[in-house]
């Protein structure tokens, strides 16, 4: 894991009331997070970055190496909950169950850290996100970079993915509160 913008600097400042949000783009060989600070209607990048695990790496050790570093970003941060992109797999069924077997990590560990779990299709993510639900990953990162006021895109392409799932999420959630407290309003 490394620090790619500058999340060490930021690890233990105090965020005056922020909520911090875990966004997680899941993966076997490479899994993007990004903490994302909400207060009132601003949103601030925290950390953003990936878990990587090498290729020739067996799977159980690439699991257990996940769930450790996801821990150690949790311990860090301590993001008040997480969401995470769903999977969407049409073709390759080898490919989607080994992306399960770290999806139920990842989902362990955000659960052993006391954190809610929510999660999105990446179409939900693109249209929270760019307004257009079938975007490109180009539109995507452009937006987070807009969103989140930064001078460049995160990089890979899995950081700025899961800096894309936290904002589909703070972004949805006021929506659903709303509607939770008021269910018949719109129908």
């Amino acid at each position: 894991m490394e620090s790619s913008t500058g999340a060490a600097r930021l690890a233990g400042q105090a965020l005056n009331g922020a909520r911090l949000t875990l966004g997680i783009d899941p993966g076997t060989a490479i899994v993007g997070y990004a903490v994302v600070a909400s207060k009132g209607s601003t949103l601030s990048m925290v950390a953003c970055d990936v878990i990587t695990t090498p290729a020739g790496m067996p799977l159980a050790q690439r699991l257990q190496h996940i769930y450790k570093c996801l821990g150690e970003v949790i311990s860090t941060y301590h993001p008040t909950d997480a969401a995470m992109e769903e999977l969407f797999f049409a073709k390759n069924a080898r490919t989607a169950l080994t992306v399960g077997h770290a999806r139920g990590v990842i989902m362990l560990a955000l659960a052993n850290g006391g954190l809610s779990i929510a999660e999105y299709t990446p179409r939900q993510v693109k249209q929270a996100v760019t307004g257009y639900g079938s975007a490109d990953k180009m539109q995507v990162g452009e937006m987070v970079r807009i969103l989140l006021n930064l001078n460049a895109v995160p990089r890979p392409d899995d950081a700025a993915d899961a800096a894309a799932v936290a904002i589909c999420h703070l972004n949805t959630v006021p929506y659903l509160r709303e509607r939770s407290a008021n269910p018949w309003e719109g129908r």
